[in-house]
């Protein structure tokens, strides 16, 4: 990977981080605004407030990004260095999770299970069977995404399965056992005998 594109996807990355968390906060300043001492709508007046001032700030923003365009400027630059300095830790975060997740034996598997006689699994697909059985509550797409790159596993573009249209998925001919994976096979069946 080029020193331009490994730029970029620190950009991506961060600019994920980022928005993710300007979201959170929000909705976290939303929650803020419930009332516990009254019931009914009344408690929930000071959320609804807040949300009220949220989207009137969003519309001045907006209305004054209209009336002086050069305002996204500075605005730009801004979010670009937020998303630098967040998405610096997004590679040592995923090898982290990577180091301290589930063993990549056990994903190909669950992905072989979720995948059934196909010849490939749209990574919704993955997603859902996963949050059926309990993991990856308010991941997305593109989070099994880094993670399952993260483990090795490739991730394809444009995958057909299920009848369905193409969209990001996993081959099955890229889900072979790996060398040791096979060796300690092979070992556990030649003690055997």
């Amino acid at each position: 990977m080029s020193r331009l594109a490994r730029s970029a996807d620190r950009i991506a990355t961060g600019s994920t981080i980022v928005a993710r968390r300007l979201a959170a906060r929000a909705a976290a300043w939303v929650r803020r605004g419930r009332r516990d001492d009254l019931t009914g709508i009344k408690a929930a007046l000071g959320c609804w407030a807040r949300l009220a001032l949220l989207a009137f700030g969003l519309y001045l923003l907006w209305r004054l990004i209209r009336a002086v365009p050069n305002l996204l400027w500075p605005l730009t630059v801004g979010w670009l260095i937020a998303s630098w300095r967040a998405g610096r830790r997004a590679p040592a975060l995923a090898a982290e999770e990577a180091s301290t997740g589930p063993d990549v034996e056990a994903v190909r598997a669950l992905l072989l299970e979720a995948m059934g006689e196909g010849d490939a699994v749209h990574l919704s697909t993955v997603l859902a069977h996963l949050q059926k059985r309990g993991h990856g509550e308010g991941w997305r797409v593109g989070d099994l995404r880094a993670r399952l790159e993260a483990l090795g596993i490739p991730v394809h573009p444009k995958v057909k399965a299920g009848g369905k249209g193409p969209t990001r998925g996993v081959r099955r001919a890229d889900l072979a056992p790996s060398p040791a994976a096979v060796q300690e096979t092979s070992t556990a069946s030649s003690t055997a005998a």
